[in-house]
């Protein structure tokens, strides 16, 4: 066959336009989820926990092959960087937006996911939080937002009846970082206590503020320290918790010390050192499983410590049921446009490593469990699974 100026230059043409069908195609055939987490900054070990576990069911999905409305799409994650910074959180939400992601795993505090929800509300995209806990969230009666986790009016007054009622403690010292999450979690705890604590002889003898970058606590820790508690508890996260409990050993009070999930991980003893005994500090996480579900969650820990090489931290599990909830809320709806499968995914009735997920009228999970935990060994030690 004799080739041609003309022939090659028709070949060419052609090829570019299959070239470009192909793309169109292959961008039908997109669904692109987004993802948002602090991965930078002083929680940037809880937030790339987020995003690993979202991650790992976009693999998982894609793996399998997603078929929605008879035709297969592939699962891509925008993962973005909020720092954990309010303005950073609509910046980047707005980017999201602008991306025309069909959904929103994320945010991962509550500081940053409030703000970011009105932009996600007005641009009609679904959002669901794995891990920020703040009731204000699903207050604001948004369509578009959900979480999969307890909220800080279950964890708090959880938090505060055991301390009062397994514990026995009897004077507490409440500190808060005064963010969404670490005010909201100490409120709850401080009301359950004012409330109900006369019953076991259970005060509230100090309460104090600090902020969510603070490393020299002394001041506070020593006016505390005059009260005489038997605990202190905090709402905040990880990277305040573990100066405070340095510093309260220099002061030769290392009494009880609880909070919430923010400081509720394997990370507490590794920023602490040794400054913390075994069995001082008891947390919760804003979820759990029962016993039907322990195997399905413990193979999840084997698979994600297989491909990242570390632990789990927090919330992975939680991103990954939020993703996996999403993507069948599609499948439901025969379409990913998010106003088709907005409706389903409010009624949705999903089984995941979670047991079976479900969302309230406002977007609150259902029957959310507590976990509570200990440290011991350098690990986190379950001691309860409770409502």
């Amino acid at each position: 066959m004799q080739f041609t100026t003309k022939t090659v230059c028709r070949a060419l043409a052609l090829a570019f336009i299959g070239a470009a069908g192909a793309a169109s195609v292959q961008a039908e055939d997109t669904i692109k989820i987004g993802h948002v987490a602090a991965t930078s900054g002083p929680i940037a070990h809880l937030g790339k926990d987020n995003e690993n576990g979202a991650r790992m069911a976009v693999d998982e999905l894609n793996a399998k092959g997603v078929v929605i409305g008879g035709k297969k799409y592939k699962i891509v994650m925008q993962a973005e960087d909020d720092a954990g910074d309010p303005k950073q959180a609509t910046t980047v939400a707005q980017k999201l937006v602008d991306s025309k992601v069909l959904g929103v795993i994320g945010h991962e505090t509550s500081g940053t996911t409030i703000p970011a929800s009105r932009l996600y509300y007005d641009a009609g995209i679904p959002q669901i939080t794995p891990s920020a806990s703040a009731p204000q969230y699903t207050h604001q009666r948004y369509n578009t937002t959900f979480r999969n986790i307890a909220n800080d009016e279950q964890l708090g007054p959880a938090l505060a009846r055991y301390a009062m009622q397994t514990m026995k403690v009897k004077r507490i010292a409440v500190v808060d970082d005064r963010t969404s999450y670490g005010k909201g979690l100490a409120d709850e705890f401080s009301k359950t206590v004012k409330r109900t604590g006369a019953a076991t002889g259970t005060t509230i003898v100090s309460t104090q503020y600090t902020n969510d970058k603070a490393t020299d606590l002394m001041a506070i820790l020593t006016a505390i320290k005059a009260t005489k508690p038997d605990m202190v508890f905090f709402g905040g996260m990880d990277a305040v918790a573990a100066p405070m409990l340095r510093q309260m050993k220099q002061l030769g009070f290392p009494v009880k010390f609880m909070g919430g999930d923010g400081m509720c991980s394997d990370s507490v003893p590794r920023l602490t050192g040794d400054g913390m005994s075994d069995g001082q500090v008891i947390c919760a996480e804003a979820g759990g499983v029962e016993p039907a579900q322990e195997k399905g969650m413990e193979d999840f820990r084997v698979a994600y410590k297989k491909r990242y090489g570390i632990e789990v931290q927090t919330y992975a599990p939680y991103a990954y049921d939020a993703l996996m909830m999403m993507v069948e809320a599609m499948q439901k709806a025969g379409s990913p446009d998010p106003a088709k499968y907005l409706p389903q995914l409010a009624k949705l009735k999903h089984k995941g490593l979670l047991g079976n997920i479900s969302f309230d009228a406002n977007g609150d999970v259902q029957d959310g469990l507590l976990t509570i935990y200990t440290f011991k060994g350098g690990h986190r030690q379950k001691l309860a699974v409770i409502k």
